[in-house]
């Protein structure tokens, strides 16, 4: 344990500190050169220096207001100390003639150079300097950084320090012992590359940043083993997968018939396949999808179909329903917002067997809703779901201790450095092709200072026939910011444009209302649809080829992307038009130029980890597994692919070196990663 004092335990709990081991892989955020004296003549403005001092006075000083002034002397000249906020104790230490040590920033002041509430110490006798440099940890309210020290300090003498990689390993990628490393972190030498040590190039980060790499592609890697070991029902049925492909009106693209044949494959096997499917906005993912839930209802077995929002589950029981109703499928609908007896008897259904195919919201993996042999889960912009919410789903399928196959589907494409990392215990398939007659999206930067302008563009699209939308601003403080904003919009462009009819949908709006006006706007007795986010993903209307997203640059780079893609579906010319606001910020001005620049999504993607960083990005997704706290995704990629190849290597031939490394890097923290 690290300490028996509970309030001590509380403060080192929010660091996420819970054991010796925790306290040595807590390391410096920064260093302080506390190992050399510069004389007061020499402390230049702006640096950071350690002086040593007589003092000369100390006195409590009104200039504006309350403060305690002390003027320190060494050989070389004067320099003051002040303190803003200060306690009778320290000016009793502080008396004249008293040796001081301070380490601070020097700036000009009042009567000279001068140090505002430096770290200091009153030296009892000369002591000598320190060996190192001065460890600055991260920390915590009411945690002093010499207490934490200490606290590190004692865990580097009592903690097993052993390497975990064979030494062959080791000398193989040029890594640093571990114990070697660790200590050069928490004490590194006054002749060490301060660069190095800043921007976590120097060779004692590099091995602990491989190591973290490593515990955290073992621990994926290991649940992705232990998965093939894991009992499904191997589908392979394949009548109604060709009677309906017969029946499309279009050939799937060879980037769709690739990805159906990996999880065609997937689905044929006795363990239960655990795949992503990712594509740009209009790949076509949802046929793919389509052709995974028919092989569990040929084979007799259930599929369900999980998405994030009722408006993008009721797009996916349209879709679904128009393509096998025909052929002899039922789809039902399942969501929150139905009546109780209605969802009571679609549960009660479900649960007999008697409907082979579920669509719906969260509400499929509520308490009350069992299945009776479900066989593909499929999960739709799966980053919006908790790695719970998926575990449930896919337990609401275990028969005779038979697991579901589990298809993940994202809109958003992934990096390929979060691909191998935070999804490396999944296999993955990517739509990086559109289909034929795709019309590609023209993209216009737009100050709404012009919106008399855009507003009149809406009405010349309209009277040649097209439809368009308005999205209203995320507004992330107040929701009823949000709806009130979609509101006012509505009102203004209904008033401006009276010959035409507009339509508004929001996230509040009953879900019969929202229907209503989505089934107007997709028939085009709705002319322009002024709606918030709720349509950024699934909303397929062929005809709407104008878009306009108010305040821009207020949304993020995959939104934004996600939006535009609802246009661009027919073959008239789409023009998506980005309203921003001066004065810009730099990253919306980033955003938008990249967005501008740009329609691959891939692209965008990248873009967007770089500028977010993975813990936004990846949303819910990641709920109960460790970010990485010190390698950089972008940067180190090379330390990735490494530690990617040898995590699969430790686990078939050295299987102790890896329980091992698991136990140091991930103890506690992946209990997830399954999912």
């Amino acid at each position: 344990m690290v300490s028996s004092d509970t309030s001590l335990k509380s403060k080192l709990a929010k660091l996420g500190i819970h054991s010796q081991r925790d306290l040595v892989l807590h390391l410096p955020l920064r260093y302080e050169d506390e190992t050399t004296l510069t004389p007061i003549a020499e402390a230049h403005e702006g640096h950071p220096v350690q002086i040593e001092g007589e003092v000369l006075s100390c006195e409590i000083a009104y200039r504006p207001r309350r403060q305690l002034v002390v003027k320190l002397r060494d050989p070389t000249g004067i320099l003051f100390i002040r303190f803003l906020n200060f306690y009778p104790s320290q000016q009793k230490a502080l008396v004249e003639g008293a040796l001081v040590r301070a380490f601070g920033e020097v700036r000009p002041g009042f009567f000279g150079g001068e140090m505002v509430h430096p770290r200091y110490r009153v030296l009892r006798a000369p002591e000598p300097l320190p060996d190192a440099l001065t460890p600055v940890y991260p920390t915590t309210a009411g945690l002093a950084q010499q207490a934490l020290r200490k606290l590190i300090d004692q865990a580097l003498a009592n903690v097993d320090l052993s390497d975990t990689l064979p030494e062959a390993v080791r000398k193989r990628l040029k890594l640093s012992p571990f114990e070697e490393a660790v200590r050069v972190l928490h004490h590194p030498q006054p002749d060490a590359d301060p660069q190095a040590l800043d921007e976590r190039t120097h060779p004692a980060w590099q091995r602990v940043k491989f190591d973290e790499l490593l515990g955290q592609q073992l621990s994926m890697r290991a649940h992705y083993r232990a998965r093939s070991r894991e009992a499904a029902a191997p589908l392979s049925a394949d009548t109604l997968t060709k009677r309906f492909l017969e029946s499309l009106p279009f050939r799937l693209t060879g980037a769709q018939r690739r990805a159906w044949g990996e999880i065609e494959r997937d689905l044929g096997r006795t363990h239960p396949m655990h795949r992503l499917l990712q594509g740009d906005v209009g790949s076509g993912k949802t046929v793919v999808a389509a052709l995974a839930a028919l092989r569990a209802v040929e084979s007799g077995r259930q599929a369900a179909v999980m998405a994030p929002t009722e408006i993008l589950a009721e797009q996916h029981f349209r879709k679904f329903s128009a393509w096998l109703t025909p052929l002899g499928v039922e789809v039902a609908w399942l969501t929150g917002s139905q009546r109780k007896p209605e969802r009571k008897r679609i549960a009660t259904e479900i649960a007999a067997g008697k409907l082979p195919l579920v669509v719906g919201t969260h509400a499929l993996f509520q308490e009350g809703v069992a299945f009776r042999n479900l066989a593909v889960a499929i999960v739709d912009e799966q980053h919006r779901f908790g790695v719970r919410q998926r575990l449930a789903l896919r337990e609401k399928g275990t028969v005779s201790d038979a697991l579901p196959h589990l298809l993940m589907m994202s809109a958003t494409p992934i990096p390929r450095t979060l691909s191998m990392s935070y999804y490396a215990d999944l296999d993955v398939s990517v739509i990086d092709e559109l289909p034929p007659g795709r019309t590609p999206v023209i993209t216009k930067l737009v100050a709404d200072t012009r919106r008399d302008e855009v507003i009149a563009r809406i009405r010349d699209a309209c009277a040649e026939g097209r439809q368009a939308y308005w999205v209203c601003p995320l507004i992330e403080e107040s929701e009823a910011l949000d709806l009130q904003t979609a509101i006012d919009t509505h009102a203004r462009l209904a008033a401006e444009l009276p010959e035409l009819s507009v339509g508004l949908v929001h996230g509040r709006l009953p879900p019969a209302e929202k229907a209503a006006v989505m089934d107007a706007f997709v028939a085009g007795k709705v002319h322009v649809l002024v709606a918030t986010t709720v349509i950024e993903v699934g909303v397929d209307v062929p005809n709407a080829s104008l878009m306009v997203i108010e305040h821009a640059e207020r949304f993020g780079l995959a939104q934004l992307h996600q939006l535009r893609g609802r246009i661009g579906r027919g073959a008239a010319a789409s023009v998506c038009i980005m309203l921003y606001q001066n004065p810009l910020s730099e990253g919306a001005r980033r955003r938008l130029k990249i967005v501008f620049e740009t329609s691959d999504g891939f692209r965008i993607a990248h873009e967007d980890l770089m500028l977010r960083g993975p813990g936004e990005y990846l949303g819910a997704r990641q709920s109960g597994v460790p970010l990485l706290r010190f390698a950089d995704l972008v940067r180190d990629e090379a330390l990735l692919r490494e530690a990617r190849a040898l995590a699969d290597e430790l686990l078939e031939r050295a299987p102790d070196a890896a329980r091992r490394h698991l136990e140091r890097w991930m103890s506690g923290r992946a209990d997830l990663v399954n999912a």
